[in-house]
């Protein structure tokens, strides 16, 4: 049923034109705060994949934010991704990344990550942007939210490793963010990745359903 209801999603797009994924993102967050404007955040990402065979893909990072009384938010970070097909590790990849995040009123906020990679099949610094526009709204008074996101990748160079420069792909995801208990909040979705193929290559969709549970650790000073 679950095979079905995905390839539905997709018959808007010729399938001889492309390849089709269907997979299963899971991810963690622990934050804590280090002060009224200060946040550390830690995040744990896994990945299934039905081309893959199983699973495929995992990051482990790190993420310091500030909050500006404007309520943009800066962040830097850092995250350690390693990749496998049919069991069969890939070459793993170290990011760093710089992100702002702006409040646009009325539920909607724009983010813009820039990451630097460096993969440790070859040597290079893959260098790309991320913008995103967000929205959030809230369905009832107990804390239940509806979430939706677009969010489009944009190469700016080439390595050697495999990056190649231009317009990459785009992901649109929708969702439900869940309180679960005091601090704790879950996230059940749905989203859309759609890859360009270049050089000869067919173009790739990818559909995943998403689970996140989400937790802020006690603030530092807080049992003091």
């Amino acid at each position: 049923m679950f095979r079905t209801a995905l390839a539905s999603l997709a018959l808007a797009t010729p399938a001889a034109a492309q390849q089709m994924d269907e997979q299963l993102w899971l991810q963690t967050n622990g934050s804590v705060e280090l002060s009224e404007a200060d946040k550390l955040t830690l995040e744990g990402i896994g990945r299934f994949s039905d081309r893959a065979e199983g699973f495929s893909h995992a990051e482990a990072g790190i993420l310091y934010t500030r909050t500006l009384k404007s309520g943009v938010e800066l962040s830097f970070g850092y995250r350690h991704v390693e990749d496998w097909n049919r069991g069969v590790a890939q070459p793993n990849e170290e990011r760093l990344r710089q992100m702002v995040l702006v409040p646009l009123g009325s539920g909607f906020s724009g983010r813009l990550r820039v990451e630097q990679r460096f993969n440790s099949q070859s040597g290079g610094v893959g260098v790309r942007v991320r913008p995103r526009l967000g929205f959030d709204a809230s369905l009832n008074d107990h804390g239940l939210k509806l979430f939706a996101t677009q969010e489009h990748f944009v190469n700016l160079n080439t390595t050697g490793w495999g990056q190649r420069e231009g317009y990459e792909r785009m992901r649109n995801a929708v969702g439900l963010s869940i309180p679960i208990a005091d601090k704790v909040r879950g996230e059940v979705g749905y989203l859309n990745q759609y890859r360009f193929g270049r050089g000869g290559r067919r173009d790739q969709m990818d559909h995943a359903a998403t689970l996140t549970l989400s937790f802020n650790i006690a603030s530092v000073g807080e049992n003091d």
